[in-house]
């Protein structure tokens, strides 16, 4: 490490050290929920200064085991500018399109069972009419349908950015899922109840009984609400940090 490196005086100051501290905290907590898949999938994080750098995890290291230490800082065309870990391909591409093209702070994606379940079914995402759970996304996902290939260059990355558009939740189909949001709290809080909300379809429809949705005036209500009060997500990350 050079001290002298703006890009590792950036990496080492108190606001980076918190966000990657924070970054870390979720990959661990997701890892800890059951939500990771070997040393896939990635977490990321813009810097608030607008500069189109953001955090990200590691290759190669398993989400329980990454410290804020093993974050790595790159820029939006997907160079790395600060970290002792190289990065994946396939992250990069992902991140840095969904980062400049759809400009949310906060993406995570992951191939966490019971949601990806869904995106290899025919509807290709989950019912927002259904549980309690579910009804906290209504009018704020999208689907890509169509299943390309590993993201291996800027095109495809791009791709799935502009199928997201402006929701904060796209299903891949035949892939998993990416959530977003303006802090790293609120988007892990978003990734762990979309999870619970798919669990509890894929439970209901392996019952083989016919479904119960609500009308969509009640889900929309119900997306309100839980949008409206966001301490329950902040005290839920706070309750993370002491347990993991």
């Amino acid at each position: 490490m050079n001290p002298s490196d703006p890009m590792q005086a950036l990496y080492d100051s108190p606001p980076v050290a918190q966000l990657r501290a924070d970054l870390a905290l979720a990959l661990r907590a997701a890892a800890h929920h059951g939500l990771a898949e070997g040393v896939c999938n990635h977490f990321s994080v813009e810097l608030p200064d607008g500069s189109n750098r953001f955090l990200l995890n590691p290759r190669g290291l398993l989400w329980r085991e990454v410290q804020a230490d093993d974050i790595v800082l790159i820029d939006v065309e997907g160079r790395k500018l600060a970290g002792r870990h190289a990065v994946e391909p396939t992250a990069m591409f992902i991140h840095a399109a969904i980062h400049r093209i759809v400009g949310k702070a906060c993406v995570m994606h992951t191939h966490m069972p019971y949601a990806t379940a869904l995106t290899l079914t025919s509807d290709r995402a989950l019912d927002t009419t259904l549980s309690q759970n579910a009804m906290r996304f209504h009018g704020r996902t999208a689907v890509d349908a169509n299943y390309n290939g590993l993201a291996l260059g800027p095109p495809e990355g791009e791709r799935i950015a502009r199928a997201m558009g402006s929701a904060e939740v796209v299903f891949l189909g035949n892939h998993g899922v990416v959530v977003c949001g303006d802090r790293i709290d609120y988007a892990y809080d978003d990734l762990y109840y979309l999870e619970r909300a798919c669990t509890l379809q894929v439970l209901a429809q392996s019952t083989g009984r016919p479904l119960q949705p609500v009308a969509a005036d009640i889900a929309e209500r119900v997306a309100a609400e839980t949008l409206g009060e966001r301490l329950q997500s902040e005290l839920f990350f706070e309750a993370l940090r002491r347990t993991l």
